[in-house]
This record gives structure tokens, C-alpha cells and sequence, in this order.
């Protein structure tokens, strides 16, 4: 009878073996199909992180043709309206030799008019400081003057106009600035 114990022992043995192999067989297929899923998601995400590159790649390279072609055409309306400048100009030298001098001046009137109103259509505005306060900002003095007529630093003439587009400075106003006027008893 003893060799009929150790037999069950045995099958006990054997069934454990068996249990144990199809454990690992099935953590193994487990495995796998954990490691085949994340590397399907690995791939999904790195075609996904490629195609991200390549928008951004595109998009910047959009910007920077806008940007040249922003740069590049930016003048065109304003080099449009400028045109009917030039047309009006030569339309008045093409009539200055049977014109008389009244006609001439009234064409170039007409010319300088057109152009103020396509600068001002443009934001470009004109800087006229005559009569007033000297303004360094705006206004590049040029000399001092005594004038008994002006306050003392304020503008009496200007000689150039000055110029801005959109409230930024293009070019200062060229002026005459008034000075006090010297007291004659002083000089005695």
C-alpha cells in the first residue's frame, strides 16, 4: 500500500506542472497582446506626432511667404493713388507751354490738392507748428530769433513742414524758434 500513496502524490505533482505551464502560456499571450497594443499606440502616436510637424513646418513656412509678400506688395495701394499724382503732373507740363501763368498755378493747385487728400487717405498728416510752442518731438530747430511779436520759444517760421504716419514722427518740422528780444538797456 505504500506505493499507492506515492502515486497520487505524483498525479498531485503532474497537475500543479500543468497548471503552471498554461499560467505562463497565458501571461505570455497576455504579454504579448499588452506589448502589440502599446506598440500600435507607440506607432498611432508617433504618425500622429509626424503629421504635427509637418503642419507646423507648413505653417511656418505660410507665415514667412505672407510676411514677404506683406513686405513686398505693402506700397501698392498707396503707389496706386500716387499714380493720378504723377498723371496730373504731367498733364500740367504737357499744357505749360500754350498755358498762361494764371492756368499754370491753378493745375498745380489742383496737383498738390490731390496729393494731400492721398496722403491723408494713407494716415500720412502734415505738421504746420506755426505760431505754436516749440515741440522737440515734432519740431528740429534750426535757429532763434528775437521777436517782440512771439512768445519766447514758440514757433515763428517754419521753414520745411514736417510730416507723420499714424502719429508717428516721419520727418520733423524744420522751424525758426522766437527768442526773447534783447533789452536795449541792457546793451548800455
Amino acid at each position: 500500500m505504500s506505493g499507492q500513496p506515492d502515486r497520487p502524490e505524483a498525479e498531485s505533482e503532474d497537475a500543479p506542472n500543468e497548471e503552471t505551464e498554461a499560467d505562463s502560456t497565458d501571461q505570455e499571450d497576455v504579454a504579448e497582446s499588452a506589448v502589440a497594443a502599446l506598440q500600435a499606440q507607440a506607432d498611432e502616436n508617433w504618425d500622429r506626432y509626424l503629421r504635427a510637424a509637418a503642419e507646423t513646418e507648413n505653417v511656418r513656412k505660410r507665415a514667412a511667404r505672407d510676411v514677404a509678400h506683406a513686405r513686398k506688395y505693402a506700397l501698392e495701394s498707396f503707389s496706386r493713388e500716387l499714380l493720378a499724382v504723377k498723371d496730373s503732373l504731367e498733364i500740367g507740363l504737357a499744357a505749360g507751354a500754350a498755358a498762361d501763368a494764371d492756368s499754370l498755378r491753378e493745375g498745380s493747385e489742383a496737383t498738390l490738392k490731390l496729393l494731400a487728400t492721398t496722403l491723408e487717405q494713407f494716415g500720412i498728416t502734415e505738421v504746420d507748428p506755426e505760431g505754436e510752442p516749440f515741440d522737440p518731438e515734432l519740431h528740429e530747430a534750426i535757429s532763434m530769433q528775437p521777436s517782440a511779436e512771439t512768445e519766447p520759444d514758440s514757433v515763428l517760421t517754419v521753414i520745411q513742414k514736417g510730416y507723420t504716419l499714424n502719429g508717428r514722427l516721419l520727418r520733423p518740422a524744420r522751424v525758426i524758434v522766437a527768442a526773447e528780444v534783447p533789452d536795449a538797456a541792457a546793451d548800455d
